[in-house]
């Protein structure tokens, strides 16, 4: 079976109205896995450390990197940022990634996608040792996943699976409908909501740009997972009545009216369907804060080697 997180479960912070706080339990989380850290120390054990590389100056890119480094640094992870120019060759880029796997002291390092056009993407993933994956994109780690074997699982998919257990919502048997079919979300979250475990043992479907009659699909559906990276395209007539949302999508609309000129909406038409949702993840504050933790929580695994001994 798939090992998840043995971090314990506490509800009682998220129960507000039918919104599913990312923020409250990313807070959560972090201090989890400061308390993790300051036992490591007090039994002498090695400090996790995670390694990012970061080529560009893509803006969400930096972003994300930035948020990765300081929430290592305050819940005492190490941590060590290689920054390269867009004109990096790959074969440089290559290297940079044999000498982060051969780093006894890195336990797990991740490589921002995406990465400029003439470098293959594909390539690069491949050469991260499986072990050191932490970001759970080598299809290793993916195959063991479908096999319900030990894995690093995708960051997203990893905290959607969280915001499950941690807020008790039933899966088994429940209809999922999962919009989106990237190998980064749609289709490990489908893998892992299908598998006998919990969060799992449902129905799945997963839907994409190409299915015919998506309502038809998403007005069945007990909880719809919303990764199609199309903002609001998730309507009200297009869900039941106390349907479980979870909205991955993070898009940046015009808005005069806001004072950087954009606003930022999901994938569903949030006021329109929480009102008939049983549960809803709000953008921002909601899958998206977890994203980062995520990926804290697979190094904490792969400095304890819980995967790969």
């Amino acid at each position: 079976m798939i090992t998840f997180v043995h971090f314990e479960v506490k509800t009682e912070n998220y129960q507000d109205m039918n919104i599913l706080d990312g923020r409250t339990l990313a807070v959560d989380i972090r201090r989890e896995l400061a308390e993790a850290v300051v036992e490591i120390k007090e039994n002498g054990g090695k400090i996790p450390h995670l390694a990012a590389v970061l080529v560009g100056e893509d803006p969400a890119s930096q972003v994300y990197v930035r948020n990765k480094v300081r929430s290592c640094e305050k819940i005492g992870f190490k941590s060590t940022l290689i920054r390269k120019t867009a004109d990096v060759t790959e074969d440089q880029l290559m290297a940079i990634v044999a000498e982060l796997n051969e780093d006894d002291d890195i336990d797990g390092f991740i490589v921002q996608l995406p990465l400029p056009d003439h470098i293959d993407e594909k390539r690069v993933t491949l050469a991260i040792r499986p072990e050191k994956d932490v970001d759970g994109f080598h299809p290793v780690n993916f195959g063991r996943m479908a096999q319900g074997l030990p894995a690093y699982i995708p960051a997203t998919p990893n905290g959607i699976l969280e915001m499950i257990k941690r807020y008790h919502i039933d899966t088994a048997g429940k209809e999922v409908v999962v919009v989106g079919r990237s190998n980064i979300v749609g289709m490990p979250m489908g893998i892992l909501l299908a598998q006998k475990a919990y969060p799992g043992n449902a129905t799945v479907t997963i839907c994409h740009s190409r299915t015919a009659d998506l309502s038809e699909h998403t007005r069945r559906a007990d909880i719809i997972v919303a990764a199609i990276g199309r903002p609001e395209f998730i309507t009200a007539d297009m869900v039941k009545e106390g349907v479980v949302v979870i909205d991955v999508g993070i898009n940046r609309v015009d808005d005069p009216s806001a004072e950087r000129g954009y606003r930022l909406v999901g994938d569903v038409d949030y006021n329109d369907v929480a009102a008939k949702a049983s549960w809803i993840t709000p953008v921002p504050g909601g899958v998206g804060q977890l994203t980062v933790v995520s990926l804290l929580m697979n190094t904490l695994k792969a400095s304890r080697k819980e995967i790969y001994s």
